[in-house]
């Protein structure tokens, strides 16, 4: 994985448990966000937004349903980027 790659992920992974308020070191890239750790439709909106704002990318709402784990984040993240 490239240095640009990993730097991607480790942003997504810091909006993510920001906004769930859950510490890093208990959330995995598969781990579910709603199941695993309480996170709510309002998280996942959060989420999106601060997704958007901080990559400069438009995410459709109908993507929500990948980011079930960071993974999926990762992949809606990179389509929408283009990465």
């Amino acid at each position: 994985m490239t240095a640009i790659v990993e730097e991607r992920r480790e942003t997504i992974k810091e909006i993510v448990t920001d906004i769930l308020e859950i510490d890093p070191d208990e959330v995995t890239d598969t781990s579910l966000f709603k199941e695993e750790h309480d996170a709510d439709s309002l998280r996942a909106i959060e989420i999106l937004a601060a997704l958007e704002k901080t990559f400069n990318v438009v995410i459709d709402q109908s993507e929500l349903g990948r980011m079930v784990n960071l993974q999926g984040v990762y992949e809606v993240v990179s389509d929408a980027a283009g990465w």
